[in-house]
């Protein structure tokens, strides 16, 4: 009963996709200037609140953005941090010794896995104290955590510190809400949802000057039945290709060598939208339009991956040699309960087209162990996947139980001994192969995007190829944001080490 349950409730889901869609592509519209004008002039008044701050104490308040969860998250924190510097905040850094120190903190949160949403009620358990030494700091949460209605109800109850709750969908809308909190002396809880809206203009204070998050989409209308995202991220929306292009060749001018295109399901980019791009269209124009060196993408769903996507990488040397193609679970009948619409053989054969077509590429993968039901033959099924593919990196992850999910209600839970034996199995078998195909570098002459100094060995540079290998080396401070020959003369487990041509 209950299996049949949850078949029927991801199938509902389906169908209300199925049924939207004609509406969504007619509905998928940027937020009008006017409304991101009017956030403009609460970001001026509050501003003007931060600058009698700074006469009352003799500096202008602090904030820190106190980020979460995934890339998508990262580059929302870019935009939070772009508008905290409108207002006049002074930005600080996000160690955990100043956890206190500044005047306004945001919580960036992240809902795809139990530990991280652990972390934050553990931070804002922390931060009691120092709210009570210091009322007028103010304590903001949002992204995909406060898009559930069950976290929001335990802050209200519990971390009566938190000033200010507010959702992924309408963060354009931050400084409205953070001003009613300042001004009014109240909490302020806001988690409207906006589907089919997209927000453009809003400022973004990038943390990288060499490499750059551009989201080119958001949301996801997929429902595996493990994943929380299509319920706190919306349905999907699509930029339009032309504000795209325009903020690349923004980053362009202003030297950036690197682009990532983001989105939950990038494939699935402008389906939502009339006589739009779709996402092999809108790689083949950036390509023509822009001079970026190195453009990436992620996230790819296996099953929107299409032929013609796979033909513009591979006649685009702009277009990065690595794929990241999630693909979960090598068990085709978990795949099913996963809802992810493609088997096993399936995968492999994608995997196949696209070797044939890109011959060096590098695959990189999201694999999860312990899925409800899965059994010792499954998880042999997944080792098998993974020694065929040869992945050049994979994401491992424990599965995590999400309320309101289809698989968070099956009762064939597996143990967490089991889990933990399968887990470690696997990473085994994925570091020995991410040792032996870098031991295939050795001697070769690789172009490296140098990133800056290696956090290990300050005497050194880091820096990555188009395949994402991280590669270490000595050089000089003149090569940092340059694309650089290194030959490789050092193979580690998950890096490699050369010298400068």
């Amino acid at each position: 009963m209950i299996k049949t349950y949850i078949f029927d409730k991801i199938n509902l889901y389906d169908e209300i996709c199925r049924k939207e869609e004609s509406e969504l592509k007619k509905g998928t519209i940027n937020i009008p200037e006017e409304e991101i004008k009017m956030q403009y002039d609460y970001m001026h008044k509050i501003s003007i609140l931060n600058q009698e701050f700074y006469h009352k104490n003799g500096r202008m308040p602090t904030a820190r953005v106190r980020n979460f969860g995934c890339q998508m998250n990262e580059h929302d924190a870019e935009k939070l941090s772009g508008m905290l510097l409108e207002m006049g905040y002074s930005l600080v850094q996000s160690d955990e010794d100043k956890a206190s120190a500044a005047d306004l903190i945001i919580f960036n949160t992240c809902c795809v896995r139990e530990n991280a949403e652990e972390k934050v009620f553990g931070h804002l358990g922390a931060l009691k104290a120092a709210k009570r030494e210091n009322p007028d700091m103010i304590i903001a949460v949002c992204g995909c955590m406060t898009e559930q209605s069950h976290v929001v109800d335990e802050i209200r109850r519990k971390y009566k510190n938190v000033d200010l709750v507010f959702g992924t969908q309408n963060q354009h809308t931050f400084p409205e809400l953070l001003l009613d909190c300042m001004e009014n002396k109240k909490h302020v809880y806001n988690t409207e949802h906006l589907d089919g809206r997209v927000a453009e203009g809003v400022p973004v204070k990038r943390a990288d000057s060499i490499k750059a998050w551009v989201t080119i989409m958001y949301g996801c209308n997929n429902f595996c039945s493990y994943c929380i995202v299509p319920y706190v991220r919306g349905r999907e929306r699509s930029r339009s290709s032309s504000d795209i292009l325009q903020e690349i060749k923004t980053l362009e001018a202003q030297g950036y060598k690197e682009i990532t295109l983001l989105g939950q399901n990038v494939n699935s980019y402008g389906l939502d939208k009339e006589d739009e791009l779709n996402f092999a269209g809108l790689l083949d124009l950036i390509c023509r339009e822009t001079s970026i060196p190195r453009i990436r993408f992620m996230t790819s769903h296996p099953k929107d991956l299409s032929d013609e996507l796979i033909d513009v990488m591979a006649s685009n040397p702009q277009i990065c040699r690595q794929l990241h193609l999630p693909v979960q679970s090598g068990s085709t009948r978990l795949l099913g309960k996963m809802n992810r619409k493609y088997s096993a053989e399936k995968y492999m054969e994608i995997i196949d087209k696209v070797r044939s077509k890109i011959p060096d590429i590098a695959f990189s993968t999201d694999i999860i162990v312990g899925f409800p039901g899965e059994t010792d033959e499954d998880f042999e099924q997944t080792l098998d996947l993974v020694k065929k593919v040869r992945y050049d990196m994979a994401f491992t992850f424990i599965y995590s139980k999400r309320k309101g999910t289809p698989a968070a209600e099956w009762e064939n839970q597996v143990p967490s001994e089991v889990v933990k034996e399968r887990f470690e199995r696997l990473l085994a078998l994925q570091n020995g192969i991410d040792r032996e195909i870098n031991e295939t570098y050795m001697g070769k002459k690789v172009e490296v995007l140098v990133d800056g100094y290696s956090r290990t060995n300050a005497e050194r540079f880091t820096g990555r190829t188009q395949g994402n290998k991280i590669v270490n080396f000595v050089g000089d401070r003149h090569c940092i944001g340059e694309i650089v020959t290194v030959e490789i003369d050092e193979v580690q487990t998950w890096s490699l080490g050369g010298k400068l041509i």
